[in-house]
């Protein structure tokens, strides 16, 4: 059985001052042909397809026209809710779309609810996991804390007791979720997996990943979240998303994932469908002179860039000048050379913070008003408020 694996659609989304629903609309009618030439029996859609919980109008018109066309290619479409979408909104009509073979997977509560497809090996059970928000779902799915690996493990459960169930025995599975899965246990720390700037953190107590041995025993399991496709295992996979979202992202060969599943047992054969890429991303750093005026960057004249320069001081009006010859300078950012006479201990504010996660800044701050660091105990209270602070605004645009 072929499967079209793809996520991340982030429908609405913009590339800093740019628009990309030109670029989005490209992406899915390559998609649709994509689905027609290579003859699939499905479609799995991870998660995110929205890249807001209250879309844009021209992002609510552009899903609905992809709906058509998906519908139109006559074969099971499966597609869950991200951590960007709004389940509730999203599953909208879904009993409705399922009659058109669009099977929305939003609400938690039917994650052991299949899809049924059949070929000449026999049926293939499709099951469709939406993001869990851990806080908000691990009561609903009897699950042994509110983690990430929880609230997973309490999901294939159901899916497992079903597939127990399913006459013939055997039966083959894929499932699909929206999460941070890493190739070792929740506990292991070397993540190996590659992330991208513009993907949403979904730390839960510190810890964002759920570890890939929740999938044990499941054919094949399509994942989204993370915006580069990767391998966790010969059976997990991201797919990526089909634009870049960052210039984190530029070196990313976009891609749909083609999935043929065999015989049980037998470790599914992917191939990696380059997607259209409507507009090169680079990034640039130098003097401002330099960059206005030399040759070699001619090249980049009409690329999107990132600039960094590396003047003393940061020039006056650097971006309207950068933006005569280098249209689409979308992002500037300033580093300043290292001078051994001007070196100093202390760094700057920005980079105090980068590459900090939210309770390391709260730390920071309690150490430096009071001269002592958090306590562990202090240190858990802080941890409960920074995830009460993101399930908060979680809730206000999903409930």
């Amino acid at each position: 059985m072929r499967f079209l694996h793809t996520s991340d659609w982030h429908l609405g989304r913009r590339f800093h001052s740019e628009d990309l629903i030109p670029a989005q609309e490209a992406f899915l009618d390559h998609l649709v042909d994509t689905a027609r030439s290579e003859d699939v029996d499905a479609v799995l859609v991870a998660g995110d397809i929205y890249d807001r919980a209250i879309p844009s109008l021209d992002a609510v018109r552009l899903f609905n026209r992809g709906l058509h066309q998906l519908a139109d290619l006559d074969v099971p479409i499966v597609m869950i809710s991200g951590n960007h979408d709004s389940a509730h909104r999203l599953g909208v009509g879904s009993s409705l779309f399922a009659r058109a073979g669009i099977h929305l997977r939003t609400d938690p509560a039917t994650c052991d609810v299949p899809v049924l497809l059949e070929d000449a090996d026999g049926p293939v059970a499709v099951y469709g996991i939406p993001y869990l928000e851990p806080s908000m779902v691990h009561t609903q799915l009897d699950a042994e804390s509110a983690s990430h690996h929880a609230v997973l493990t309490a999901a294939l459960d159901r899916i497992h007791a079903d597939l127990t169930n399913r006459q013939p025995a055997g039966t083959r599975s894929v499932v699909i979720a929206h999460a941070f899965v890493t190739p070792g246990t929740v506990h292991n720390e070397d993540r190996g997996m590659e992330e991208s700037d513009s993907e949403r953190d979904l730390s839960v107590g510190g810890i964002a990943h759920a570890g890939a041995e929740v999938f044990d025993g499941i054919d094949y399991v399509a994942l989204g979240h993370l915006h580069g496709p990767q391998k966790v295992t010969d059976r997990i996979h991201y797919s990526g998303s089909p634009l870049a979202y960052s210039f984190s992202e530029a070196t990313h060969t976009k891609s749909l994932t083609l999935v043929d599943l065999t015989t049980r047992g037998t470790a599914p054969a992917l191939k990696r469908l380059p997607c259209p890429k409507p507009h090169r991303l680079e990034r640039l750093e130098g003097l401002i002179d330099d960059l206005l005026t030399g040759p070699a960057h001619e090249h980049l004249e009409g690329a999107w860039l990132e600039v960094t320069l590396t003047d003393t001081a940061l020039p006056f009006e650097a971006m309207a000048r950068l933006r005569r010859r280098f249209p689409h300078t979308l992002s500037l950012k300033h580093q300043r050379p290292f001078i051994p006479a001007q070196a100093t201990d202390t760094p700057t504010y920005t980079e105090r913070l980068q590459g900090r996660s939210e309770l390391d800044i709260a730390c920071d701050f309690i150490a430096d008003l009071r001269g002592t660091a958090p306590t562990p105990d202090e240190q858990a209270l802080l941890q409960k408020a920074v995830d009460a602070a993101r399930v908060n605004e979680l809730q206000k645009e999903t409930v």
